[in-house]
This record gives C-alpha cells, sequence and structure tokens, in this order.
C-alpha cells in the first residue's frame, strides 16, 4: 500500500495526513553522540522506556510484550556479534539439559554460519543411528518448519530448542532436498542423543588409516589413541584425521588429541580478552605416542570450526616450529579454508528464567596466531565435488555414447536379457540402500570422496620423496613447497597466452 501523504508545517512542527496513518514530529534535537557507554545506555534507556510507554497507551493490541522484550534484548546482543544473544526460558532450559551429558534430541550437527534470517536450517551431519538419522533425514537436507512454525526470523538457538523434547516425543519437519520437487516431512521420535562415535577405518592396499571426528568427545580421544597404536604397529604410510563438518565439543578432548601428538607441555591454545591480556592457556598434560616420522594430513572445510580449528590448527604450527628437532612431526592440512570461529562465548544467568551469551574473549594458537574470523587456510586446497547424482548416472548411460545410438554397430552390445538383468539389479540395489548400517553407507561415501582420494596422492607422494630426497622435507614448509611444484591443487592456474608473432 502506497501512502499519500499533506505536509503541514506549524511552529516548527510537521504534522503529516496520511490515508490511514498520522505521523507525528517534534523539533529535533541536537544529539550529539555520547562518548561511554554509560551515557549511550542512559540516553536510550530513557527512549525506550518512553516507547514502552506510549506503546501501553496508544497501540491497537498488544498481544505479548513479553515475547516483544526478548525480541527487543536480543537484538541488541545479536548486534554485538553473531555469537552473542539472548536465551528465553525454554532455551536456557533446553541448553541446559544439554550439557548434562545425554539428552533428548534427534541427533544432527547444524550448520553454524546459520542466522535467522536464512528462513531454513542446513543438516550438516547426522548422528550415526540417532532420531533424525533413523526417520529417513538426510545430508544437505534444509529443515524448513519445526512443528508448523516456519524456520524465518527464528534464532538458531530457538530452532534448536523445538527440536529436543521429553523422550519418545514426536517432532515434525518439513525439508528441502535437492532433487526433490517438493517438501518432505518427517516424524522423529526424540531420544538420547549419545556422543558422536568416530568412524575409523583401515585402507590396505596404501596401508593408510582413516578417523573421522565429528565432534570431540572423551570416546574420540580412546579411539584416536587406538588408532595410533594399530598405525604404529602396522607401519603405516600415514593417518588422515576427517575434522570436516566438525563444529567443536569439547575443548578438553582437543587438548588431549593433540597430546597424543606434540610433547608434554606444549602450548595448545590460549585465551585473551578484550584487553588483550591472557587469561587461560591450556597444555597438554600427557607424553606423545605417534611415531614423528608418520605424515599427518587432516582433512578440513567450511564447516570445521571452534575445537576442530584449534586441534588442527595447533598441530600444523607446532609442526612448522619443530623443524630443529629429529624427526619432526610433520603435519598438513587439506580441502578448503576453515570457518574461522576463535571467539569464547559466557552464558550469564539473568532474572525471569533467562540467560545472555555474551562473546567475552578470544582463542590464539601457539605463537600467538590467530583464528578469529580469519580460518585456518589449508596447505592444499582441494575443493569437494559433488557426487554425481542418479539422473547424471542414467542420463550418462543411455545418452553421449555411441552404443547409445538407434542401430548402432557395437561388437560388444548387451542382449536384451542381460539389459534387463542390468536394470533389476539397479532396482534391488536401492531397494537394499536404505537398509544398509550406517558404517556401509560412510563407505560408499568415502568411495566417492574426491578430497579423501586427493589426501592418499598425497601421502603416496610424501613417502615416495621421503625414500628419495629426503632432504626435500626436512622442514614443514620446504616440503609444502616442494609438493605443490608436483601436485596440481584446486587454487588458480598461471595462464600466460603465447602471442604468434
Amino acid at each position: 500500500m502506497v501512502y499519500k501523504a499533506r505536509y503541514i508545517f506549524l511552529s516548527g512542527v510537521i504534522v503529516a495526513c496520511c490515508y490511514g496513518t498520522v505521523l507525528y514530529a517534534k523539533e529535533v534535537e541536537d544529539t550529539k553522540q555520547p562518548q561511554s557507554f554509560e551515557e549511550v545506555m542512559y540516553s536510550w534507556m530513557g527512549t525506550m522506556a518512553e516507547v514502552c510507554q506510549k506503546t501501553e497507551q496508544k497501540h491497537y493490541n498488544i498481544a505479548d510484550p513479553q515475547a516483544c522484550m526478548i525480541h527487543a534484548i536480543n537484538g541488541f546482543l545479536t548486534c554485538l556479534d553473531p555469537h552473542s544473544g539472548f536465551l528465553d526460558p525454554k532455551t536456557y532450559t533446553s541448553m541446559l539439559e544439554s550439557t548434562s551429558g545425554q539428552f533428548f534430541g534427534v541427533g544432527i550437527v547444524m550448520d553454524n554460519t546459520r542466522q535467522a534470517k536464512d528462513g531454513f536450517l542446513l543438516v550438516v551431519e547426522l548422528v550415526p543411528n540417532g532420531p533424525a538419522e533413523k526417520a529417513g533425514l538426510q545430508r544437505l537436507d534444509k529443515i524448513v518448519e519445526i512443528d508448523g512454525k516456519a524456520l524465518d526470523g527464528m534464532s538458531t538457538e530457538e530452532a534448536a530448542s523445538r527440536l529436543k523434547g521429553e523422550r519418545n516425543t514426536k517432532v515434525h519437519v518439513k525439508v528441502l532436498r535437492e532433487g526433490q520437487p517438493d517438501m518432505l516431512s518427517f516424524d522423529i521420535t526424540r531420544d538420547i542423543v549419545k556422543e558422536q562415535n568416530s568412524q575409523a577405518f583401515y585402507l590396505p592396499e596404501y596401508n593408510i588409516f582413516y578417523l573421522a571426528l565429528n565432534v570431540f568427545s572423551d570416546n574420540s580421544v580412546k579411539q584416536m589413541e587406538e588408532l595410533i597404536r594399530q598405525a604404529r604397529k602396522q607401519q603405516c604410510k600415514g593417518i588422515i584425521i576427517d575434522v570436516r563438518n566438525n563444529s567443536g565439543g569439547l575443548l578438553s578432548a582437543a587438548i588431549d588429541i593433540a597430546g597424543l601428538f606434540i610433547k608434554k607441555g606444549s602450548t595448545v591454545v590460549t585465551i585473551k580478552n578484550r584487553d588483550n591480556k591472557e587469561i587461560e592457556r591450556y597444555t597438554t598434560t600427557r607424553e606423545p605416542i605417534v611415531d614423528r616420522r608418520l605424515p599427518i594430513f587432516i582433512l578440513t572445510n567450511n564447516y570445521t570450526a571452534s575445537a576442530a580449528e584449534i586441534l588442527a590448527g595447533a598441530l600444523r604450527v607446532h609442526s612448522d616450529h619443530a623443524h630443529e628437532q629429529k624427526h619432526a612431526l610433520q603435519v598438513f592440512t587439506v580441502g578448503t579454508r576453515t570457518f574461522g570461529k576463535g571467539s569464547v562465548q559466557e552464558v550469564i544467568p539473568v532474572s525471569n528464567n533467562c540467560a545472555m551469551k555474551i562473546t567475552i574473549a578470544l582463542y590464539f594458537l601457539p605463537y600467538d596466531t590467530a583464528i578469529q574470523g580469519i580460518g585456518i587456510e589449508p596447505d592444499f586446497l582441494i575443493e569437494q565435488q559433488v557426487p554425481r547424482t542418479e539422473h547424471m548416472k542414467w542420463f550418462s548411460r543411455f545418452y553421449g555414447q555411441e552404443n547409445a545410438l538407434h542401430n548402432s554397430i557395437n561388437v560388444k552390445k548387451k542382449n536384451e536379457q542381460e539389459e534387463e538383468k542390468k536394470r533389476k539389479e539397479d532396482r534391488e540395489r536401492m531397494a537394499k540402500k536404505s537398509e544398509k548400517s550406517w558404517f556401509e553407507r560412510m563407505k560408499e561415501l568415502l568411495q566417492q570422496d574426491n578430497q579423501l582420494r586427493e589426501t592418499i596422492t598425497l601421502i603416496n607422494m610424501y613417502n615416495f620423496i621421503a625414500q628419495t630426497m629426503p632432504e626435500k622435507i626436512k622442514r614443514r614448509d620446504d616440503a609444502v613447497a616442494f609438493m605443490k611444484k608436483l601436485y596440481v591443487t584446486s587454487g588458480e592456474l598461471e595462464i600466460v597466452e603465447i602471442n604468434g608473432k
């Protein structure tokens, strides 16, 4: 609706007469910006009180003033930085439950880059055999509705709170999925969401060990320790630590894992306040058990955040500064730049059973290396390729080939019975896909993972250089520079035009 207004100037006051709207204005005062925080707050608290008073006097229908105040306070805190915010009673209670070790939820890892304006919640990862995974949700699904309420404008904390609830109760979600023409609906039965298990595999063809850390927990420390022991026993060529889509977890677990690789007493991370004063320091408390001649390759992406960034970054920094040691630890990062969350939040209870989550400090890696807003740039930039969809596979099979043409001459062309057998096998394979265990599906995903395959190539390259030209990889930075000369990453190529003159 477009308002047409006629402005009348009377004694310095503008009165606008609009169709359906009356605007009042007074003379603009000289509002010089106060300097101190206290002066700003004192000035605008008065304005806030005035607005509330006028609202009570004038508003046609004040339905829920408490919700309005919660949104107002949350708006102030989120204006400070994206990780600060206000927790209403329901969200705060849900958060307290989730920190008790086990809670009733659906078992998904959410997108940590999400903003309330996004309108959906991206499922980055699923808890193995968790409620959401059992109900049929998949990675990269976009949740757009929870129990009939759209996510547009909803904070991530509120969305997470709505997904949690009493055990054995159901939560109804609607999702958008790539390749599906319409929204999909799921009823998820809430249950105990236990610690996410790490996934460990051995690649016998290349003698390489692989461990995916979805989140940092006490259990992940034990699995990492066991994997290192097996790797040493097997005298493997290298270890791949996958922290893609790892949004953090227990910082203490990340410190303990670091202690498996670097010497006792080494700094993993420090915390500095707004005055750049160190207020806390975390160091390793155990002796390392890894073979220091064993190369460690860490897979990262833009969903690698917080404690995961701290582990990857700290190991790499120590590797950079350990070149004077004999058989210095060699750590390399592969994939894409990490998220860049190096801030520390504190949850402070306030009145009305609410709490405020506010950023109070920043994390710094050893040698005063910052990650906040920067992230960790990988040594070897390798973009992840999306696996071919079923549609693309079908199209490639029936089009774009000589033997797909009508009446084509092909001495190896299969007969009709063989083609029908192949189609039947495809249908049976798709039918059995949903019956496979989580580990079987994980193995299938890894089969299509180009970043994993490229990392295997890098490990083989490193071992070849170590055997033939060991002087090239004595220092970590030298090894990176030399390997980049031999290996083409996803970075830009320098291309120079050749003139025919």
